[in-house]
């Protein structure tokens, strides 16, 4: 049955090199009137959890949040899925490192001008600052994962190192956990703390 993970997965394979039909065809048949570039499914997780709590249905609304695996390949993604290939309304979140990447991307796609999101560092340490390091220290433990944070945090590089941009380092150093706390942070925001990218982003779509 079609739906919207067959469509990211025929965009994935069509990025890849692989034939665009089916992206076409899956685009028309779904109703695809929007892509949500995302660097990574950290931030789709974070997304989609967002969306999830505020009663939204993406899929329905046509809306395909994209995890591209990297910014670097914003270009690639905008030219498939905007102007030149699909002719899709495009938008994003990025890090703030990441700007450069989404502008020239965009522009070389010939949509210069659409609107996408930027968080000050990345979209972990702005939910960490929402929540607070006390809290998100909590949800670390209720995860099962305080004693993992434990013996990272006598490594000596995170001696001295603001306890924020410890807890920030600590999501990214195992595979799956960034994804995971994508949706345990976004999970435990208080509505009015919805960092504010996030929240503008949503609210565009």
């Amino acid at each position: 049955m079609a739906d919207m993970g067959s469509f990211r997965e025929a965009v994935t394979a069509w990025a890849a090199g692989d034939p665009g039909d089916p992206a076409r065809e899956l685009a028309t048949r779904l109703s695809v009137r929007t892509a949500v570039l995302l660097e990574g499914p950290s931030d789709a997780a974070a997304v989609n959890t967002l969306a999830a709590r505020r009663g939204r249905d993406l899929e329905a609304e046509g809306v395909c949040v994209v995890s591209m695996g990297g910014a670097m390949s914003v270009a690639r993604f905008a030219q498939l899925l905007g102007p030149p290939g699909l002719g899709l309304r495009l938008t994003g979140l990025c890090d703030e490192a990441e700007r450069g990447f989404y502008t020239r991307g965009l522009e070389r796609a010939g949509a210069a001008g659409r609107e996408f999101f930027v968080c000050s560092a990345d979209l972990e340490d702005e939910l960490i600052r929402a929540l607070g390091v006390k809290r998100v220290q909590e949800l670390v433990r209720v995860e099962g994962d305080i004693r993992a944070l434990q013996t990272f945090l006598r490594q000596p590089a995170q001696q001295g190192r603001p306890a924020h941009l410890q807890l920030r380092r600590f999501l990214g150093t195992k595979k799956g956990r960034k994804i995971r706390y994508g949706h345990v942070l976004v999970e435990a925001l208080e509505p009015d703390r919805v960092p504010a990218p996030l929240d503008d982003l949503l609210a565009a779509l």
